[in-house]
């Protein structure tokens, strides 16, 4: 009980440290989508700063850094997300832009000066990665996830700690259809409450047991 009971409280409030996080996340998220139009002259961003605010960038594409991201479904069809590098002015940093949704890897020649909107987002890996995760060698366009440290090794190019999801309003790019998964803090709370539960359980049991052997001890002989 001296063990148990304790572990659980502080499991318990743990989760709900992880409950506040989550609604501190929420209202960051809420706050940054709410802000205005953020243009990115190509000067040096941290992610902690931009993360979820909607960004404006005027650049050109470098579809030979282009890479692809397989099994992305969209209406029920696989295909693949097309992600490519922006060249920002004279900035000697690349902005990785996902442009949406394909269905075969297109075949693309170098445009001209495009502006892009869209929301700032850093990529991360798959939560649980077979075969010791993943490195793709230098001819390797097709790609299971990505991440911005597998891109900037690949690619050599010097990138920002962000990506943009391109906005489904700009006439040119691919399907794209960003599905925003919204925070919730609740399930943080059921496991909180579970926890608390659980040392109450192990207390009322240890408390019964400890009546039924003072009891004994107190029954005549």
């Amino acid at each position: 009980m001296l063990i148990l009971v304790p572990v659980f409280v502080g499991l318990g409030f743990w989760q709900l440290d992880r409950a506040g996080q989550k609604r501190q996340l929420a209202s960051t998220q809420e706050t940054r989508r709410n802000a205005p139009v953020l243009e990115l002259d190509g000067r040096v961003l941290d992610s902690d700063d931009v993360e979820h605010r909607m960004l404006e960038v005027s650049g050109i594409f470098i579809p030979e850094k282009s890479v692809f991201i397989e099994n992305r479904k969209y209406r029920g069809k696989a295909g693949f997300h097309v992600i490519t590098p922006m060249k920002i002015g004279t900035s000697d940093r690349y902005l990785p832009v996902n442009r949406g949704w394909v269905r075969t890897p297109p075949k693309e020649e170098q445009s001209a000066l495009v502006r892009v909107t869209g929301r700032a987002v850093v990529p991360q890996p798959p939560a649980i990665q077979l075969g010791g995760g993943f490195a793709p060698d230098s001819s390797q366009r097709r790609w299971p996830f990505f991440t911005l440290e597998n891109y900037a090794a690949w690619s050599g190019l010097a990138v920002y700690p962000f990506m943009v999801l391109q906005s489904p309003d700009d006439a040119h790019g691919f399907v794209r259809n960003w599905a925003s998964k919204p925070v919730d803090e609740t399930m943080h709370i059921g496991y909180a409450l579970q926890w608390f539960a659980f040392a109450l359980i192990v207390a009322v049991i240890w408390f019964r047991i400890s009546l039924v052997k003072q009891s004994r001890k107190e029954a005549p002989e």
